[in-house]
């Protein structure tokens, strides 16, 4: 069996722990360990790990560790030393699957390349770099559809530059004039109306903190940087 197998294997095991009813051994580690977190913190939940003994202790969206009898609070990265994956962050990742449908698709700004049958949202602050690589990225990518929530957590620049691109007659040639060739839209009048404050809202319920992140229509969603070949197999894999 290979380090790879056995790393998908163990995220599978704990998925399927996670899925489960709470064993006796959870809850005891629950009730010892949220007392312990600090003066108001509430534990969601607490799965134990198929790696190193651990307990996983979930608290409004972070990821904690623990021993089985709550004497050690574990705070970083699990990294796998053979394959070097990130396992925290892949189970993180996991946990902030959602349902593609209930996004609000008309408060972002529409983009459609070739026939659009393959669809991304993506939510994105225009003064951030690693959006920019990510849209230069993505124009090596044909027959896509990329719904662009601008979520502007940068500075109230952001919002500025936001509003007028939302405000522009095309907003998809806006958006795409600033983030390729620093181009900025047309300023705005400051009473357009804009989705701001719904996306800032949509952002804090999915517990987006960085940007560019980006959610694939099964639901499962990537802050890490895809380069052309890598998000090319994403998208084949979905159907």
């Amino acid at each position: 069996m290979t380090r790879l197998t056995k790393t998908l294997l163990l995220l599978l095991t704990l998925a399927a722990a996670t899925a489960g009813a709470e064993t006796a051994q959870e809850a005891r580690v629950k009730k010892l360990i949220e007392p312990r977190m600090g003066v108001g913190i509430k534990v969601d939940a607490v799965s134990k790990t198929p790696y190193a003994g651990l307990y996983e202790v979930r608290t409004n969206g972070d990821i904690f560790y623990t021993d089985e009898n709550a004497d050690y609070i574990v705070v970083g990265k699990v990294i796998d030393t053979h394959t070097y994956k990130d396992l925290t962050k892949e189970r993180v990742d996991q946990l902030a699957v959602i349902n593609f449908a209930d996004l609000p698709l008309d408060a972002a700004v529409k983009t459609v390349k070739g026939n659009g049958k393959r669809v991304l949202a993506i939510f994105e602050d225009p003064n951030c770099p690693y959006c920019k690589n990510l849209h230069k990225t993505l124009q090596e990518i044909d027959n896509v559809t990329v719904y662009t929530f601008l979520l502007n957590i940068l500075s109230d620049d952001s919002v500025v530059k936001s509003r007028d691109i939302w405000c522009a007659a095309d907003r998809s040639k806006a958006w795409s004039d600033w983030m390729t060739n620093g181009k900025p839209a047309a300023a705005a009048a400051p009473t357009c109306p804009t989705p701001n404050d719904k996306v800032l809202a949509l952002g804090r319920k999915l517990r987006i903190v960085g940007t560019p992140t980006v959610y694939f229509v099964d639901g499962s969603r990537t802050g890490s940087a895809l380069d052309a070949k890598a998000l090319e197999q994403k998208l084949a894999s979905l159907k």
